[in-house]
C-alpha cells in the first residue's frame, strides 16, 4: 500500500481532540488509514502511542515497528466494517477452544494442562455459566450451545478497538477462554501466553530447541502480549 510504501515528510505527530475521540497529525495532515479513513481512535494513550511510532520513524515508514499504527487501522478498516463476520470467526474458537483438548500420553503433560487449564474453564463456568466438555485427542467434540452463547455473548459490550485485540489474543493463543481470562483481568497476559504454549513447551523439553521456531514463537507473544495492552488502552 502506498502509506507504508512513503518516505518521511513530515517534521513533528501531535496528538488533538476531535469528533468521537482523537486523531493524530503529521505537522497539519491528518493521518489516514490504509482505506483512506481519518485515524480517530478512542483514548488519548493510544494516540499518543500512535504518534510517538510515527515521530520514531526515519526515512521510510516501517509498518512492522507501529503496532499501535496497525492495531487502529485494523479496528476501523476491518473490524468497524465487518464485526459480525468477526464474531462469528471468534465464535468458532470458542467451539474448539484449546483448553478442552488434552492429551492421552504422556501423563506427566496431561497433569501439566490439567494444572494450569482445569482452572480455568472452571472460571469460565462460574462466572459466566460456560461449562465446556474436554476431550482427549485432537478430534473435533461438540459443545452445548448454550455454554457457548455465554462466552461469545461477552463480546458484545466490546467496543470495535477491544474486540481488534481480542481477536488477536484469541487467535494467537488457541482459546477464547484464555483471551477473556487477559481482559476480564483474571489472568496476566504473560501467564496466559505461558498458559497457552503447554504443548510447545513440553515439545522443547524433550526434542530439544530449535532456533527457527523460537524465533517464530517470540513474535506470536510479542504481538499478544501488545494485544493485551492495546485492549487496556482502548
Amino acid at each position: 500500500m502506498s502509506e507504508w510504501a512513503m518516505k518521511r515528510f513530515w517534521r513533528a505527530a501531535s496528538v488533538h481532540t476531535c469528533d468521537g475521540g482523537y486523531q493524530i497529525k503529521l505537522d497539519s495532515r491528518t493521518v489516514r488509514t490504509p482505506a483512506k479513513a481519518e485515524l480517530i481512535v478512542p483514548t488519548q494513550e493510544i494516540a499518543q502511542l500512535i504518534a510517538a511510532e510515527w515521530d520514531a520513524q526515519e526515512e521510510r515508514v516501517d509498518p512492522v515497528s507501529m503496532p499501535w499504527t496497525r492495531s487502529s487501522n485494523a479496528a476501523i478498516d476491518k473490524v468497524a466494517t465487518q464485526r459480525a463476520e468477526v464474531e462469528a470467526h471468534l465464535a468458532e474458537y470458542a467451539g474448539t477452544d484449546l483448553l478442552c483438548y488434552r492429551a492421552e500420553q504422556p501423563e506427566a503433560l496431561a497433569e501439566r494442562q490439567r494444572e494450569a487449564w482445569d482452572p480455568l474453564l472452571d472460571w469460565a463456568r462460574t462466572v459466566f455459566g460456560a461449562g465446556l466438555d474436554v476431550t482427549a485427542g485432537v478430534m473435533p467434540i461438540g459443545q452445548v450451545p448454550d455454554a457457548l452463547s455465554c462466552l461469545t455473548e461477552q463480546m458484545r459490550p466490546m467496543s470495535d478497538f477491544q474486540i481488534t485485540a481480542f481477536h488477536d489474543l484469541v487467535s494467537l493463543s488457541g482459546s477464547f477462554v484464555l483471551a477473556l481470562a487477559v481482559t476480564e483481568g483474571r489472568t496476566p497476559a504473560e501467564t496466559a501466553w505461558d498458559t497457552s504454549r503447554i504443548d510447545e513447551k513440553w515439545q522443547i523439553e524433550q526434542w530439544g530447541h530449535d532456533e527457527e521456531s523460537a524465533e517464530h514463537a517470540e513474535i506470536k507473544q510479542s504481538a499478544f502480549l501488545h494485544a493485551a495492552r492495546f485492549y487496556q488502552a482502548a
